[in-house]
């Protein structure tokens, strides 16, 4: 029983009332239900999110028929973004490293044949895992590559891909892993060394070049959008391009809606701090995540000019009509090839020797 009491105009009064048992139990019965059904919400959100983070946490960042998909804009770039001619194995391994394993796809023919293959290192821009984009060590492999990555989150120092040259080397040696035949053993050609990184992993590419035990091994180095040097400076990734000696390729986007990580104007200063080798240019219209892939016509065609000796990878670079030069999918194209190395030339089949020189 509840008493109310209010007052009139005139004089206190007391109401008095009683709440049914039936009425309670109705309540009870309301309220049950509407738990119940927040309840369910509740599941139903968690499950929704544990179903995205299991989705994401799979999501590759590169499809794996990006090189059909992707637009290119040259006849050479054309061909590089195409699949190559060799079928492609994969190894990995488990190491006590913060980055987990290395991970290497390679050209399957390797585990017969009596030759070395080069290399190609990927160092990995913020949060982008190896494993994300396999479709992009796969690729290189399809052109002879022995091609080795990590799951290093924070790949700015280089010391990731410092650890897979000391690795490969560890492989080059020894006939045996965990009682089975090593299939890299003397198969690894450290005279043609290339790496190539994203976002902060540009960054590094210019560190595992410039500051690391091994970084006289490598030949020729790819930065995709290296993060600029006031923000590299500002997260603590720290970077001297001045110290760079090794040929390099400089790409980003350019009018994609987040060129804030590099701008042209940074990309430019980048550049200018080289003294080496170096090309640079900008795609059009590509956001800074998509430079991942995009420009991988040229990238292969870089790594095969510089460490297979590629003539026709070549013409795309230098010579008196470039074809970066005239590609209308990228601007900002510069180039500084000071001295370049005698190249085979298959012509009217005869092997010719040919010099390019920078025009």
């Amino acid at each position: 029983m509840t008493a109310l009491v209010y007052r009139d105009a005139i004089d206190w009064r007391v109401v008095l009332y009683i709440k049914h048992p039936e009425s309670e139990r109705g309540m009870d019965i309301k309220m049950k239900k509407v738990l119940k059904i927040i309840g369910i919400l509740l599941l139903c959100i968690i499950a929704f999110i544990v179903v995205l983070l299991i989705f994401l946490s799979k999501r590759q960042f590169v499809a794996k028929d990006y090189s059909e998909k992707t637009e290119t804009g040259g006849t050479i770039e054309a061909n590089y973004m195409k699949r190559g001619a060799y079928e492609v194995s994969y190894y990995e391994e488990p190491t006590m490293q913060g980055f987990e394993k290395y991970e290497i796809y390679y050209p399957t023919e390797l585990k017969s044949k009596d030759k070395k293959y080069p290399v190609v290192v990927f160092a990995n821009g913020t949060g982008a895992k190896v494993s994300k984009y396999h479709a992009l060590l796969e690729h290189m492999a399809s052109w002879g590559f022995i091609a080795i990555g990590t799951e290093e989150e924070y790949d700015w120092n280089g010391f990731a891909s410092e650890m897979c040259i000391r690795h490969l080397m560890k492989l080059n040696e020894i006939q045996t892993v965990d009682e089975k035949e090593n299939i890299f053993y003397d198969k690894v050609d450290f005279d043609n060394v290339g790496i190539t990184g994203h976002s902060q992993g540009g960054v590094g590419v210019i560190s595992a070049i410039t500051v690391t035990e091994h970084k006289d091994i490598y030949k020729a180095a790819v930065a995709l959008s290296p993060t600029n040097k006031e923000l590299a400076k500002n997260l603590e990734w720290e970077y001297d391009a001045t110290k760079v000696s090794t040929p390099i390729m400089l790409l980003s986007g350019a009018g994609g809606g987040d060129d804030w990580v590099v701008t042209g104007e940074q990309l430019q200063d980048i550049y200018q701090d080289i003294d080496a080798r170096k090309v640079m240019m900008r795609r059009k219209n590509t956001p800074h995540g998509e430079m991942l892939y995009s420009a991988d016509g040229y990238v292969t065609a870089w790594f095969m000019w510089h460490l297979q000796g590629d003539a026709e990878a070549a013409k795309a670079f230098v010579g008196d009509n470039p074809e970066i030069m005239d590609n209308e999918m990228y601007q900002d194209q510069q180039r500084d090839i000071k001295v370049i190395d005698s190249v085979s030339v298959q012509k009217d089949n005869t092997l010719l020797k040919t010099r390019i020189s920078r025009s």
